[in-house]
């Protein structure tokens, strides 16, 4: 039997099964699979954290160094998130270039990083117009088995959120000082599988689904981003119900940030 006709079968039973509401792995249509955290994982980063969301894993490092800010935001700092799906991690991640899968996930990550103020880039100017800090969120993906944004910015936040500013190794200040995060925002990734809208899509899941939607929500209450994937549609009530089942989730996801277990 071909891995096409494998996968067509597969496809099949995990709609049919959907249409009851239910999923391969045994949880509801709003359940995450369990995550866990571990913040300061990299010694000799400046900040990182490793998550694990199932059987996905997830490892992002900050990196802060001074450098020049751009000319058009003289008194702010830079951010510069990136992300590295590695071969290793998944059949279907190929060594070169960055590929799309890449791409989106490092931009939807920056976006909603950007979007709710987690930082205060005009608190990393050093000097307005000639030296500021540079703040680098690199983001590693070590095992793929479905849903690398949430995973992604959930380890990105943390990283954030225990990252120390070198200000002594680099002869700014007398002393390091943590990095001020204002806000943690947190994303929830739904897929439709039919009829039915499921939180947190394994590896297989989104293979069968017919569309995917992100949503990041801060602790203020606000949605700071949204990202639509894959081709199917999501109606307007889909987008509300979707929002509103993100805002419960992120609630409890934000306290794994200085670290937990879910």
């Amino acid at each position: 039997m071909t891995e096409e006709v494998v996968a067509e079968i597969l496809t099949t039973h995990i709609l049919d099964l959907a249409a009851d509401g239910r999923r391969l792995d045994g949880r509801g249509p709003d359940e995450y699979r369990p995550i866990t955290t571990e913040p300061g994982f990299v010694s000799t980063a400046d900040g990182s954290a490793l998550i694990r969301l199932g059987q996905t894993r997830v490892l992002a490092g900050i990196k802060l160094e001074p450098g020049k800010p751009f000319p058009d935001t003289p008194n702010a700092g830079v951010l510069t998130t990136n992300a590295e799906l590695i071969p290793l991690s998944s059949p279907t991640f190929e060594p070169g270039p960055p590929q799309p899968g890449a791409i989106e996930v490092s931009r939807v990550v920056d976006r909603a990083i950007r979007a709710a103020e987690t930082i205060d880039l005009t608190r990393l100017c050093v000097t307005p117009g000639e030296k500021t800090w540079v703040c680098y969120v690199d983001v590693h993906v070590l095992e793929h088995a479905g849903n690398l944004i949430d995973a992604s910015l959930l380890a990105a936040v943390t990283a954030l959120s225990n990252a120390t500013v070198p200000a002594k190794r680099f002869e700014v200040a007398s002393e390091d000082y943590p990095l001020d995060v204002l806000h943690v925002p947190i994303e929830c990734t739904f897929v439709r599988l039919g009829d039915t809208i499921m939180v947190d899509p394994t590896f297989e899941e989104e293979h069968a689904a017919q569309g995917r939607l992100t949503v990041a929500t801060d602790e203020t209450g606000r949605v700071v981003a949204m990202q639509k994937g894959l081709v199917g549609a999501f109606s307007p009530d889909d987008v509300k119900a979707v929002a509103r089942r993100a805002f419960a989730h992120g609630e409890r996801l934000r306290s794994l940030v200085k670290g937990g277990r879910s």
